[in-house]
């Protein structure tokens, strides 16, 4: 719990990551209190791994009256015992501010890009509004780039994530030219004829504040020479800036222990009884897929496809159950709550043509529940995951390490993670609902042995570079610059 005393920070940090998201949040009560909620992912497994003795910090942002209650209590260097012992600098900037920068450029401009969503006759549309917007993008990334000048020691490593941030680099370079900057992309990175829809000056922007750092990483080859074909396009090249692949792995440990526990067990008890058994008293099969309703996951083509499954393979009526855990995201944009409310209304439909009164041929969850999760991932048959454009997709690593019997991994070609699971994989073009109704029974019906052997080789190539190496891995190649 923060208390109204700011805590002790020491001055000069060696190692700063900075995100949008820190690695704690806090709950306000409507007496007053403050309840603190650490979150986990691989950058918090990255800094618990390079140990206590290295003088490192967070920067982030406050995102809600918690966290702002927490900053105005704090300073906003945060309580080390609501951040497991971690320093972290949350930043108090102005909420419309963050709004514009976070749901009006980064969400609904950035996002578009990278992952190729725009309905283009009639989107996107850059006016007067939208460079109000920008000016709040700019503002923030500035915010971030002096604060991280403000705590980092001479020479420091700084690692900065994701599209949030994509200013960050070319304005610490220019108050801080001693230290060292990493710059991540935990999304895709969009080909330049669709990455030039964006203003001319707001383009070159944009990528020169990138190649402020020394060294810029992505998930996938793809998404990196992505980025070089938009250079090439529009500063004329990466110039000195360094590029590196990092594809970031499943944490095998952290799943198969989490998997064991009490409370997965319980769900999983509780999934076996929604799913059933079929016809001649055998469990029923099961499609699960798990994801955030984001527009680029897909999840309506997947649903359609599985009535296509249902109508043109009859043999499977009162057989298969396709678990879908569907949870909410970004419902504070118009988009996303049509989009979730149509992946509801879809479920229903294909219920009331195709159920009976012992079989529900869809089970879809939509509160977020890890617990819930794992042990959809151990029940697998198939997993499907077929998202329009996905940077990595850690889904499609994750059930394989987990799964009790086997699994066969239905992906998309558009995912990052295809780079490395494609092999035993079975691909599918997101767009094509047909074709993936096709694939469907043909995870549906594969022979066991295959389908174990497939799964082995996916859980070695999901756990190649686990959070906590991928993490270290890029520290270690910016201080070697």
């Amino acid at each position: 719990m923060v208390s109204e005393r700011s805590a002790a920070v020491p001055v000069g940090a060696e190692v700063l990551v900075a995100s949008n998201r820190g690695p704690v949040s806090y709950g306000l009560t409507e007496d007053g209190t403050l309840t603190a909620k650490r979150g986990g992912g691989g950058l918090v497994s990255g800094l618990s791994a390079i140990g206590p003795e290295t003088n490192a910090v967070w920067v982030c942002a406050a995102l809600g009256d918690g966290d702002r209650e927490a900053v105005r209590r704090t300073g906003g260097a945060l309580e080390p015992g609501d951040t497991g012992g971690q320093r972290v600098r949350m930043l108090d900037i102005p909420a419309e501010v963050h709004a514009a920068a976070y749901n009006g450029i980064a969400n609904s401009v950035l996002w578009f890009v990278h992952h190729m969503l725009y309905q283009t006759p009639l989107e996107p549309v850059f006016d007067a509004g939208f460079r109000a917007q920008w000016a709040s993008y700019e503002a923030y990334n500035r915010a971030f780039a002096q604060a991280l000048a403000d705590e980092a020691a001479e020479g420091a490593a700084v690692l900065v994530q994701d599209y949030h941030l994509s200013l960050v680099p070319g304005m610490l370079r220019a108050l801080r030219p001693d230290v060292r900057i990493a710059h991540f992309s935990h999304t895709p990175w969009a080909p330049p004829e669709y990455f030039r829809m964006l203003p001319d000056d707001i383009a070159e922007q944009l990528l020169r504040g990138m190649l402020g750092a020394d060294r810029l990483g992505f998930l996938t080859h793809r998404w990196a020479n992505a980025f070089r074909a938009c250079c090439a396009e529009v500063t004329g090249g990466t110039e000195s800036t360094r590029i590196g692949v990092h594809g970031l792995g499943a944490d095998a440990g952290f799943l198969r222990e989490r998997s064991q526990r009490a409370d997965v067990q319980e769900r999983m008890a509780a999934l076996r009884e929604q799913i059933g058994t079929g016809p001649d008293g055998t469990a029923r099969k099961t499609v699960v897929r798990v994801d955030r309703t984001e527009l680029s996951k897909n999840i309506v083509r997947g649903l359609l496809a599985y009535r296509e499954l249902l109508a043109g393979h009859p043999s499977w009526h009162g057989r298969v159950v396709h678990v879908a855990f569907a949870y909410p995201s970004r419902q504070d944009l118009a988009v996303y709550r049509e989009y979730t409310a149509q992946v509801g209304r879809l479920a229903e439909e294909i219920n009331a043509v195709y159920g009976t009164e012992s079989w529900r041929p869809v089970v879809l969850h939509v509160k977020d529940d890890f617990a819930r999760s794992l042990a959809a991932y151990r029940l697998a048959d198939v997993a499907l995951v077929n998202p329009i454009r996905d940077g990595m997709n850690l889904v499609a690593k994750e059930i394989p390490v987990v799964s009790d019997q086997g699994c066969a991994l239905v992906l998309s070609r558009e995912a990052g993670a295809h780079e490395e699971l494609g092999k035993d994989a079975l691909t599918v073009n997101p767009y094509d609902v047909s074709d993936t109704a096709r694939v469907l029974h043909e995870a549906l019906t594969m022979a066991a042995g295959e389908r174990g052997e497939r799964t082995a080789r996916l859980a070695a190539a999901a756990t190649a570079l686990p959070p906590a190496q991928w993490f270290l891995e890029q520290l270690q190649a910016l201080r070697a610059l």
